[in-house]
C-alpha cells in the first residue's frame, strides 16, 4: 500500500491528474480503503446480507471497482483515482486499464500522457503464467495503443496458491517477461519500506521522463494461506516455519525508527490504536446501513447510467431468421472456382 501511495504522490506532484489502477482481488479492499479513501462503512457494509437497491452485477466485494477524486496532501492538488473492476480471472483487467487510459488520453487531449497514468499490480505466479500479460506488454510501444508508460507493481510473495516458483516458471525471475520490451526492472525487499519508497520514486520519474513501462518487483511473502481453507504448513512447511519466525514489516520498521530516534514505541502504539478505533467506529456505522448501492462502486461513472432502466428487461440480441439462413448458406457453400 505505501508503494502505491508513493507512486500516486510522486505522479501527482509531477502534474498527473488521473490515475487508473488495475489489480487482482488480493489486497483490493486495503487499496480501496487506504489509497482511494472509499468510506469504510461503505466497504464494510458489503459484508452484510443486504441486497443491492439498484442494478448491478452481483459480483463479490473483492472484485469491485471505484472512481474517486480526492485531495493529495503531497502535491496539494486533486487527483482522480480509478480502480477498475476485476473478475476472478487474474490479469484479465490489464488490457482494460490500458484501454481506459488510452481513451482518457485521446478524449482529454493528453496524447503525451502528461496528466494520465496507468498502474497495474500483479502476482508473481500470474505475471508469468497468464498470456494476457504478454499481450498487454506488447501494447507498450504500438502507436495506436500505447499509454506512454505503465508502472507494473509485482507483489511477489514467491508462491502461487501452493505452487513453488521452480514449478511455475522457466526463468529465474517472474519479471523476466518484461525483458521482451526492454523495460527496467527493480527488485526490492518489501521489508525495507524506505528502499521501496525510493524505488517507487525512481520508477515514477522514469515513466514521466521516458514515457515507457517500468516494473517494480516487491519481493515479499504471504503470511497466511491462500484462503481461509488453505494451510500452507502442509504444502510448504519449511518456508512457513521461516515465515512464522519473521516479524511483520510494521514491527521491523518500528524498531528502526525508534532506534533512530524518529519516534518512540508509545507513538506507534497510539497510532495503531487510533486506526483500530476508526475501524470499530466504521463497523458500527456499517451495521446501520439498510441498503446497498452499486452506484458507489463504478470505476467509470457515466451520467444517468442507472436511470430509466428496467432491471428485469433482457434486451434483444438476436438477428432475424432469414439473416441466419443467409449466413449459414454462404458459410456452407463451396466458393466458385
Amino acid at each position: 500500500m505505501p508503494a502505491i501511495k508513493q507512486l500516486i504522490d510522486h505522479a501527482s506532484s509531477s502534474g498527473v491528474d488521473s490515475i487508473v489502477i488495475g489489480m487482482p482481488h488480493r489486497g483490493r479492499l486495503n487499496i480501496l480503503a487506504n489509497v482511494c479513501r472509499q468510506p469504510l462503512p461503505t466497504i464494510l457494509s458489503q459484508f452484510s446480507t443486504l441486497e443491492p437497491a439498484d442494478e448491478g452485477s452481483g459480483d463479490v466485494k473483492y472484485h469491485l471497482g471505484v472512481c474517486i477524486e480526492r485531495f493529495n496532501r503531497e502535491s496539494q492538488r486533486n487527483v482522480k483515482i480509478a480502480v477498475v473492476a476485476n473478475p476472478s480471472h487474474l490479469e484479465a483487467c490489464d488490457p482494460v486499464v490500458m484501454g481506459k487510459v488510452r481513451a482518457e488520453l485521446f478524449y482529454g487531449g493528453d496524447m503525451k500522457a502528461d496528466r494520465t497514468m496507468a498502474i497495474v499490480m500483479h502476482g508473481d505466479a500470474a505475471l508469468c503464467g497468464e498470456g494476457v500479460v504478454m499481450e498487454t506488454f506488447n501494447l507498450n510501444d504500438l502507436n495506436a495503443y500505447t499509454v506512454h508508460g505503465c508502472i507494473h507493481v509485482v507483489v511477489n510473495n514467491q508462491i502461487g496458491f501452493t505452487t513453488d516458483p521452480r514449478a511455475s516458471r522457466s526463468s529465474p525471475y517472474c519479471t523476466d517477461i518484461g525483458r521482451v520490451i526492454g523495460c527496467p526492472i527493480f527488485h526490492v525487499n518489501s521489508d525495507d519500506p524506505e528502499a521501496v519508497i525510493f524505488v517507487c520514486n525512481v520508477a515514477s520519474e522514469w515513466r514521466r521522463t521516458f514515457k515507457k513501462d517500468v516494473i517494480i518487483d516487491l519481493v515479499c511473502y504471504r503470511r497466511q494461506g491462500h484462503n481461509e481453507l488453505d494451510e500452507p504448513m502442509f504444502t510448504q512447511p519449511l518456508m512457513y516455519q521461516r515465515i512464522k519466525q519473521t516479524k511483520p514489516v510494521l514491527s521491523v520498521y518500528q524498531k528502526q525508527v525508534v532506534k533512530e530516534g524518529i519516534a518512540n514505541d508509545q507513538f506507534v502504539k497510539d497510532e495503531v490504536a487510533k486506526y483500530n478505533a476508526i475501524l470499530e467506529e466504521a463497523y458500527e456505522s456499517a451495521q446501520k446501513v439498510t441498503y446497498l448501492r452499486n452506484r458507489d462502486w463504478l470505476d467509470s461513472p457515466w451520467d444517468d447510467f442507472f436511470k430509466k432502466r428496467d432491471p428485469l428487461k433482457i434486451p434483444a440480441t438476436g438477428i432475424a431468421k432469414d439473416q441466419i439462413e443467409l449466413i449459414i448458406d454462404k458459410f456452407s457453400s463451396t466458393p466458385e472456382g
